[in-house]
């Protein structure tokens, strides 16, 4: 692996290749406080990330990434457009691979900027391709969007529909509710449970932090969804179709337009790709064989809401990507109060960007 002042020098020569795209330099605090990452991620956020408590602070988060920093500064500055590039560590726990790093240099350009969407994720992508030319790396790109479009599309019930939005960045989860949403099927406990006159009656003691009303409350939804039509088996195909795209952009946009006929739910989702196609190209993308994938992206970090990338060695398939970067319009709603920003942004891994040029 590289050394860390090799590390440290090529972080400084990728902030300064940002900076000089007209972002601003900006700093964010190693230790974070960990409520709005809880707010935003829920517990999950725990299996990912290193938290602490402080005595006056209350509970801490060593930084897992500098988006959620640079948004609440963004969204302060009330600046749009505005360009921001940063360097330093990030922190990340590992819960399969004890090769995988803990802790790691991150550089990044973020691009706030609501007047040309697919101009900005055609910058974004550009730049940082741009600070990788000339390494051995290939490209993947996908688009969240239209996934979310599609499911809110579906004809079922908007329960159905947020706990599917819910789990799509947890794929074997959304692969099981699509599956229970479209068979009719209630799994017999649950079904013994809400047949009982009084689901209360056995019981026992209140534990847990949840109270009885929360309980009845959920209880009462679970009926409800017990009696809702099942998903048609034609929508669950088109889903499918969607996960399993894995082809050059042209091709994919091409399919998703045939899909679009029978799903018009995705078809603004699928206009914005096909604008952000025209602007990559005119930034010099060679977009004929750039690849696409359907399901890309949704393992991540859950701010990612529309277009994703990430570029990864050719020849040495264990790393980790090199460079990684998406939108994420929704995460700036939330932390801004409903104020929207869009805004689109890439990191790159200065220590693999060196490990990958010396192969």
């Amino acid at each position: 692996m590289p050394t860390a002042p090799a590390t440290l020098k090529e972080a400084r020569r990728l902030r300064d290749h940002f900076a000089a795209q007209g972002a601003l330099v900006v700093k964010a605090d190693v230790l974070q406080s960990a409520d709005t990452l809880l707010d935003l991620y829920g517990e999950d956020i725990r299996a990912r990330a290193y938290l602490t408590s402080d005595p006056l602070r209350g509970e801490m988060v060593l930084r897992p990434d500098f988006t959620v920093p640079v948004v609440q500064m963004h969204m302060e500055s009330h600046a749009e457009p505005a360009r921001y590039t940063y360097s330093g560590k990030v922190f990340r726990k590992q819960e399969s691979d004890e090769t995988r790093a803990n802790e790691y240099v991150q550089v990044g350009y973020e691009v706030f900027d609501g007047q040309n969407p697919a101009g900005a994720d055609a910058e974004v992508f550009a730049t940082i391709a741009a600070g990788l030319d000339g390494l051995p790396v290939r490209a993947a790109t996908g688009d969240i969007g239209i996934l979310t479009a599609a499911v809110r599309g579906l004809q079922t019930t908007d329960a159905r529909k947020s706990a599917l939005l819910r789990h799509i960045w947890r794929p074997g989860r959304f692969k099981a509710l699509l599956k229970r949403y479209g068979s009719g099927t209630v799994p017999a406990a649950r079904a013994a449970l809400l047949a009982a006159d009084d689901p209360f009656a056995d019981a026992g003691p209140d534990i847990g932090l949840r109270g009885r009303e929360e309980v009845a409350a959920r209880i009462d939804a679970l009926r409800a969804d017990a009696t809702a039509s099942p998903i048609a088996s034609e929508e669950i195909a088109l889903i499918d179709a969607i996960l399993s795209l894995r082809e050059t952009c042209p091709n994919v946009l091409s399919a998703l337009r045939d899909i679009a006929v029978d799903m018009p739910a995705v078809r603004d989702a699928v206009a914005r790709m096909s604008a952000r196609l025209d602007a990559m190209a005119g930034r010099g993308i060679d977009i004929e064989t750039l690849e696409f994938e359907g399901s890309y992206g949704r393992t991540s970090l859950e701010y990612y809401d529309g277009f994703v990338f990430g570029f990864y060695a050719t020849d040495r398939p264990d790393l980790p990507p090199v460079a990684t970067g998406g939108r994420y319009d929704a995460l700036t709603t939330r932390l801004g109060q409903g104020r929207v920003v869009p805004a689109v942004g890439g990191v790159i891994r200065p220590d693999l960007a060196l490990e990958v040029d010396r192969c």
